[in-house]
């Protein structure tokens, strides 16, 4: 399994991703609140009442009162800054602060917040069709944040990034192996169906949305594949910044 660190991929069209840097602070804050118990149920109850529970979308099942605060409907926005787990957290944020820059820099910052909302909407959809009588609620940026991997990967396959491979082994690889390898590994584990707590129908629809919105929300002249990219140069600028 590899762990991203960092990637040689400096930002062209914008100066600050001030769109990743605020997602990334909002599911911080999100799960600081339920951490600390301020609202009612604690974490639990932000899960309950911002996740995605598919009988509650498909209307056979209703929220207590103390938890029905926002329609059904836009949960499949809320559930995306809504986190389980502190390593939950720490892995989707990990991979949205390597690779959500240069995204959002290929989208510009409106399109890309767009970008991320409408995945995460369509990651939630996903695992409401394939689990529609599910009540637990589904919570955490894994489907958009699997989009922000498959608009990387058509966009900057040969980048380098730095990994821990195994989670100890340094190493730098191609985009196109460490994200094609975890993009992988989510159709096959939803192939087998294994019966877990990880909704592997949001990261396959993550995915999808992905390829698809990256196409339409990149800015005119942005190629893809890395057509044009000087790979070397790519690679010295970002150090010099660093």
């Amino acid at each position: 399994m590899f762990v991203p660190l960092y990637d040689f991929n400096p930002l062209r069209h914008i100066r600050v991703p001030f769109v990743t840097w605020t997602i990334i602070a909002l599911n911080l804050i999100v799960y600081g609140i339920g951490f600390t118990g301020w609202v009612y149920g604690g974490q639990q109850g932000i899960e309950v009442s911002f996740g995605v529970i598919p009988s509650v979308i498909e209307g056979t099942r209703r929220l207590p009162k103390i938890y029905d605060l926002v329609a059904p409907h836009w949960t499949l926005a809320t559930y995306a800054f809504v986190h389980g787990g502190f390593m939950h957290l720490l892995g989707n944020l990990l991979f949205l602060f390597v690779f959500g820059d240069n995204v959002e820099d290929a989208m510009g910052h409106v399109r890309f917040a767009l970008f991320f909302l409408l995945s995460a909407a369509f990651a939630g959809l996903a695992h409401v069709i394939a689990h529609p009588a599910s009540d637990l609620p589904l919570v955490g940026a894994s489907g958009a944040v699997a989009a922000v991997v498959s608009a990387y990967l058509l966009l900057h396959p040969r980048v380098k990034v730095w990994v821990l491979a195994l989670g100890r082994l340094p190493l730098p690889l191609a985009a196109w192996m460490v994200l094609g390898f975890w993009a992988l590994m989510q159709v096959y584990m939803v192939a087998v169906q294994t019966e877990d707590d990880v909704a592997w129908w949001a990261h396959v629809g993550g995915l999808i949305s992905g390829a698809v919105l990256v196409v339409l929300f990149r800015r005119a002249g942005v190629p893809l594949f890395d057509r044009g990219l000087d790979l070397a140069r790519a690679e010295e600028l970002t150090r010099a910044e660093a």
